[in-house]
């Protein structure tokens, strides 16, 4: 991956790059809130249409991208826009599988994407520095009680149909609801994010929060509260009249591969055998007895916590500068820009989960931000932190994130919407980048050792609670207890984690999943080049062809990634 990829000739475009271009402006057009995440303001003025008319008229659109990826996939392609028609295929499968699943039904309700969350998302994400950019966010507030209105039809009719949520995610989302509904319109996230503005502006903005937002929340919270007589029985999809179809979805919608869940449950009970055997010295190293006996003691050591949420993120950001400082040593072409942290804001910090990235503008407006959740500070043990920042950050997320912006030569869809069908692969590289950092020597000693091993222990986890929650009938509490004993996951984050794999199943066996199929790429390299094996061209490689689908990974690295000494 040289810098002379980073440049595009548009006049020599292929015709599966311009369609790809073009699919994308067609996609961000009716998803205008993922145009504005990327830094693209072009619809900034607008809401996506979750009613029947926008449902059809979007997959009217993805079935057209099919029928124009029938044409276009001659046989013959080139290696990069071959990959770029299989993600794009993909991505077609999910959105029709999600529709023919009428999923629309369910996921209105979600504590972490749910309608109630917009205006929190406005406030991250929406720009308000010029006259035009406020005006836009008008619009859009302007719009939400109609979109919120178009969710609750949504929901009505899963609970006519008698598909509903789960308690456990119904009632974050009403705490968040009531929250937000509870909070004075000059207290809002929207004015929080805008205290900058001129007056008439602020007022302007109080005066549509007061109009639009506050009713709204006022709506969604009356729906909710009405919703809490539908509850399915139990936490998991398979309480679902078609919840074996429902996992089914979302398990090859995650992974790209159509894992069966009895095996993926076997795996991760086998990991969580392998993980414990591995931290059975260290617990000894740092003088326990057992790794039980360890996560106890570090639960409580005083040494292993902060009060004060301001050290949680200073200690983030000596934990990226080490990694930044060692890269250069792992990546011919280290992706550049800093990566900065915040924490998460009050509104959604008890609901969220304990860290997240999101992806710098590729305008440059807004950097790649780390996201690291600083509530009740002291239950966060600092040695579970250092990995989930090397995962969240450098060289994790927003390396990978990084690099992929900048593969100019690639079409839009590729550097921006591979998410959309890649999530094994995205959360896969920052599973291993968290082994990576011990490789590249970035755990100092045993306790940041043993906290990268809690980290594996967690994802192993979550294929055992995933797959017990929505193809085994699993309670909460079965996933909580095996979180908290197998994982030593504190018991706040437990419930939060769990609550999520409950409102997003599949999701959680993305995670080792994906680490799993990039360490069989990797031995399967390193078989084959020996002590030629090139660890920098490796990760430029795997990195450098954007988010991928795992099957295209593991058929293309061999041709991408040259022995030592051989690279261009």
């Amino acid at each position: 991956m040289g810098d002379e990829t980073l440049t595009t000739d548009t006049a020599q475009a292929t015709p599966v790059h311009s369609f790809a271009d073009a699919a994308w402006d067609e996609f961000l057009e009716l998803d205008p809130m993922w145009a504005t995440v990327q830094g693209d303001e072009r619809w900034d003025d607008r809401l996506d249409d979750p009613s029947p008319a926008g449902r059809a008229a979007f997959m009217s659109v993805i079935e057209g991208w099919s029928e124009r990826l029938d044409e276009l996939d001659d046989g013959e392609l080139e290696v990069e826009d071959a990959v770029t028609v299989g993600l794009m295929r993909a991505v077609v499968g999910r959105f029709r599988g999600a529709d023919e699943l009428r999923l629309w039904q369910l996921e209105a309700l979600d504590q972490l994407n749910g309608p109630q969350t917009l205006p929190g998302e406005l406030a991250r994400f929406h720009r308000t520095d010029t006259e035009e950019r406020f005006d836009k966010l008008l619009a859009r507030l302007a719009a939400y009680p109609d979109w919120m209105a178009a969710h609750r039809a949504n929901v009505a009719e899963g609970v006519a149909a008698g598909r509903t949520a789960p308690r456990e995610v119904l009632e974050r989302c009403l705490d968040q609801t009531r929250r937000m509904v509870g909070t004075p319109p000059e207290d809002s996230p929207l004015l929080a994010a805008n205290e900058s503005l001129p007056a008439d502006r602020r007022a302007a903005l109080l005066a549509a929060v007061e109009t639009h937002v506050q009713p709204a929340l006022a709506e969604w919270l009356a729906t909710l509260e009405d919703y809490a007589a539908h509850v399915r029985r139990g936490p998991g999809v398979c309480y679902l009249p078609d919840g074996e179809a429902v996992y089914r979805h979302h398990i090859l919608s995650y992974t790209n591969l159509p894992e069966d869940a009895r095996e993926v449950h076997a795996y991760g009970l086998a990991r969580l055998d392998e993980i414990e055997a591995a931290e059975a010295p260290l617990a000894a190293e740092l003088g326990q007895a057992s790794v039980a006996a360890l996560r106890e003691f570090l639960d409580r050591d005083p040494a292993n916590h902060v009060e004060d949420p301001a050290d949680l993120i200073k200690a983030a950001e000596e934990w990226i500068r080490r990694a930044e400082a060692e890269a250069p040593k792992w990546f011919g072409h280290p992706p550049a820009g800093h990566c900065r942290v915040l924490p998460v804001e009050p509104h959604v910090e008890r609901d969220a989960p304990a860290a997240f990235y999101y992806a710098p503008a590729e305008d440059g407006s807004r950097p790649g931000t780390y996201y690291f959740n600083t509530y009740d500070p002291s239950s966060r043990p600092l040695h579970q932190a250092v990995p989930m920042t090397y995962h969240e950050a450098v060289p994790g997320h927003h390396f990978q994130l990084t690099a992929e912006r900048n593969l100019r030569h690639l079409p839009a869809f590729r550097r921006h919407g591979a998410l959309l069908a890649c999530g094994a692969y995205v959360e896969g590289w920052a599973l291993y980048a968290e082994r990576l950092a011990a490789e590249m020597g970035l755990y100092h000693d045993a306790l940041e050792r043993f906290g990268a091993w809690e980290s594996e222990a967690h994802r192993a986890a979550r294929l055992v609670v995933d797959t017990g929650l929505h193809a085994f009938g699993w309670t909460r509490e079965q996933s909580i207890e095996v979180l908290v004993k197998r994982a030593g996951l504190a018991r706040l984050d437990a419930e939060i984690e769990t609550d999520r794999y409950i409102a997003w199943p599949g999701q959680a066996l993305s995670y080792m999943i994906g680490q799993r199929e990039i360490l069989a790429a990797r031995a399967q390299l390193e078989a084959r080049d020996g002590d030629r094996f090139d660890h920098a061209a490796f990760h430029d490689e795997i990195i450098g062809h954007g988010s991928l689908p795992l099957d295209v990974m593991r058929a293309q690295l061999p041709r991408w990634v040259k022995p030592r000494g051989e690279r261009a």
